[in-house]
């Protein structure tokens, strides 16, 4: 009852006002900038204009380079200020289309900097980008392949949205070089090469409730050797810089004390293990040096989410009354959010693997306390065992591994959190 009474006479918060529309964060070359400065793709081809003749457009190419991608030739680039105010097209306050003089309309539109074709939806609703951090050896390519895996199986379906990639070739590329190798071939992938960049994967997790903005996810695929180089980390370094939110992930077997546990636990069948690793703390170092440094106090604010991978190998560890991992473990169960985040499920593993990593790598633990303000802890396993021969025999059965995005999401205001009924 007193419950009701303070609906009906307490006050209501605040409804957040919408903006007129949103800054735009480009998915490929992750430079900001407002709707109004986009510029369009022309829609047709005159070979008898030069302006308007199939060409080598400079900006794209130029990024298409540093992706070891095939240059192209392209339609023309319109600019806006050379189109006059009737012959501009408007949603939602935000420019979409153009007429220009031979009455074409396009409605493609390109990014000011590296004229990669922009989302639909950008400028409409907020430009909230995920981004994938970690050393090298710690898995990002086989994580972002599970993950995307069981977004679009599951995890889509439990909050009443669909993930999709952003185009064909997206999806095509994605497919073949990531998804049938592991999930069809239980095949691991090869490392990333730090001197063959990756085009980003782009997908967009879309809700059917048209008034809820869809969340872009962008995969970038870096090699983990450039998180500690700091002239390769520059090039990520406006990715990173205008996320909404970031997984980072540590691998349990980076962590010294962890590795030599397990390796003499395994003996002889130990499976795969990476010949170097990178400690943690030097990838925080590196991202500090390269981005937090910048950021307002040195500290990053972005939603930040540590996520111990190959959890898998922690059942090594496992002992009644161990200092480490106990045999009941949330890390060894699965769980799944449908609708919401589980507020004590949520709670249980951010503590757990929280109280862990202040024991294995303290550290590690400290540079994040000191540089990151908004922080959770999960544990994930991207395929549920541990490869051997670089294959996975049985069934592919990945653990928590959406967990770290669906408290991403609950970060952003797209689902709630709370306990189960």
């Amino acid at each position: 009852m007193l419950g009701n009474l303070r609906n009906w006479f307490g006050k209501k918060a605040p409804v957040k006002e919408k903006p007129p529309y949103y800054s735009i964060v480009c998915p490929f070359c992750f430079s900001k900038f407002e709707p109004e400065e986009v510029v369009f793709r022309a829609s047709h081809v005159k070979d008898h204009d030069d302006e308007f003749m199939l060409q080598e457009d400079g900006r794209l190419n130029e990024w298409r380079r540093k992706f070891n991608l095939s240059q192209v030739d392209m339609e023309a680039v319109i600019e806006p200020y050379t189109i006059p105010d009737e012959n501009k097209l408007y949603s939602q306050n935000v420019l979409i289309g153009v007429t220009d003089r031979y009455g074409e309309t396009t409605r493609r539109r390109l990014c000011p900097s590296c004229h990669n074709e922009l989302p639909i939806s950008a400028g409409k609703v907020p430009s909230n980008i995920i981004s994938i951090v970690g050393a090298s050896q710690v898995g990002k390519s086989v994580y972002m392949t599970s993950l995307i895996h069981t977004l679009q199986h599951t995890t889509a379906s439990n909050f009443n949205a669909a993930c999709m990639p952003l185009s064909a070739e997206i999806s095509r590329k994605f497919r073949q070089n990531y998804h049938e190798p592991i999930f069809e071939r239980g095949s691991m992938l090869q490392s990333t090469n730090p001197n063959e960049q990756q085009e980003p994967f782009i997908f967009q997790f879309v809700f059917k409730d048209p008034e809820q903005a869809p969340l872009t996810l962008v995969f970038f695929d870096v090699a983990g050797e450039g998180m500690v180089e700091r002239d390769y980390l520059d090039i990520y370094a406006s990715h990173i810089k205008n996320s909404s939110g970031i997984l980072f992930l540590v691998d349990p077997l980076q962590i010294r004390s962890i590795r030599d546990r397990i390796h003499i636990k395994l003996g002889e069948e130990e499976g795969e293990f990476a010949n170097r690793y990178d400690e943690p703390r030097e990838v925080v170092i590196s991202l500090f040096e390269n981005f937090i440094a910048h950021q307002h106090n040195s500290k990053t604010n972005i939603p930040t989410a540590i996520v111990l991978t190959k959890s898998d190998m922690l059942q090594y560890l496992k002992e009644e009354d161990g200092e480490y991992i106990q045999p009941n473990s949330n890390v060894f169960r699965n769980v799944v959010h449908k609708g919401f985040l589980n507020q004590t499920e949520f709670e249980n593993i951010n503590g757990e693997i929280s109280r862990f990593i202040e024991k294995v790598d303290r550290p590690f633990k400290d540079a994040v306390d000191v540089y990151f303000t908004n922080t959770a802890y999960f544990a994930v396993s991207a395929l549920g065992t541990n490869p051997v021969n670089r294959q996975v025999t049985g069934v592919i059965s990945p653990t928590r591994v959406d967990e770290p995005f669906i408290w991403l999401l609950q970060q952003l205001d797209y689902v709630d959190r709370r306990e189960a009924p």
